[in-house]
């Protein structure tokens, strides 16, 4: 997530933990970024019967980024009976206090309650999963991330090294690269950011009628935890912000060598 949208845990130790049931092995690179927004991640645990055929897509990747496979058997047949041994594991860090933060890779709402009692504790926590995510998981965390963002992120870096390997093929990368904001326009058509600008908003303004982009950013999260601007096809809030300037004016101001973003509501 971009730096104006919600303080980073800069350098402050995360744990990922991943319900490989739930989760799709393709993104484990996107998920470890997403992660690592927030902090050093030093706990990498996918949770899973390893024993079934199902679990083989995780196997060359898991030792690639370094993560531990943790065993749970299936106890009854068509069960999830990963879901007892990763909250087990994430109270025992959780009480250790061995990391800051967490991210739980799931679109199982079975983790709501674990997302909420890591939350009581003053503890970050994000989730990862799919848009069928129950709402009571995604409003259970702090940040939540949809992985058809994180897909879309990832069909977007492809093309590059296609580009340089063989440049003939241009005409193909530029394709893709039109195919991919299709997603996000859907997702606005279905979903106009504008009601939750406008509260974020609210929240944020001051008395003089500017609102800083960054206090914007977290009255977002408080109003919902799956805000993504790449959702709506913009990588930062303030491009998001940008493209709205028949209603919302914008100002940068320099402080200490850092630029701060403002945003106005237009009368």
């Amino acid at each position: 997530m971009p730096e104006e949208q919600i303080n980073t845990l800069a350098r402050h130790k995360v744990a990922i933990l991943i319900d490989g049931d739930n989760a799709q092995a393709s993104l484990l690179q996107q998920m470890l970024v997403e992660a690592g927004r927030y902090g050093l991640v030093t706990v990498r645990r996918i949770y899973g019967d390893w024993t079934t055929s199902s679990m083989n897509s995780w196997k060359d990747t898991l030792n690639y980024y370094a993560f531990q496979p943790v065993q749970q058997f299936r106890y009854t047949i068509g069960k999830n009976a990963t879901d007892s041994a990763m909250i087990i594991d994430a109270m025992d860090l959780l009480h250790t206090g061995v990391v800051d933060g967490f991210c739980l890779v799931s679109s199982d709402s079975d983790y709501t309650r674990l997302a909420t009692r890591i939350r009581e504790s003053g503890v970050f926590v994000m989730g990862i999963g799919e848009k069928k995510t129950p709402k009571p998981f995604v409003n259970a965390c702090d940040v939540f991330v949809y992985t058809s963002n994180l897909v879309a992120e990832a069909k977007a870096h492809r093309p590059s090294p296609q580009k340089r390997s063989q440049p003939k093929k241009k005409p193909e990368a530029t394709a893709a690269h039109v195919i991919i904001p299709s997603a996000p326009a859907e997702a606005e058509s279905e979903n106009d950011p504008m009601p939750t600008l406008r509260q974020a908003y609210e929240m944020a303004v001051q008395e003089d009628g500017w609102a800083r982009l960054d206090h914007m950013g977290n009255a977002l999260y408080q109003l919902d935890p799956s805000f993504d601007p790449r959702t709506y096809g913009h990588r930062q809030l303030s491009r998001l912000m940008s493209s709205y300037k028949d209603l919302f004016q914008m100002r940068t101001q320099e402080i200490d060598g850092s630029t701060l973003f403002y945003v106005k509501l237009k009368e």
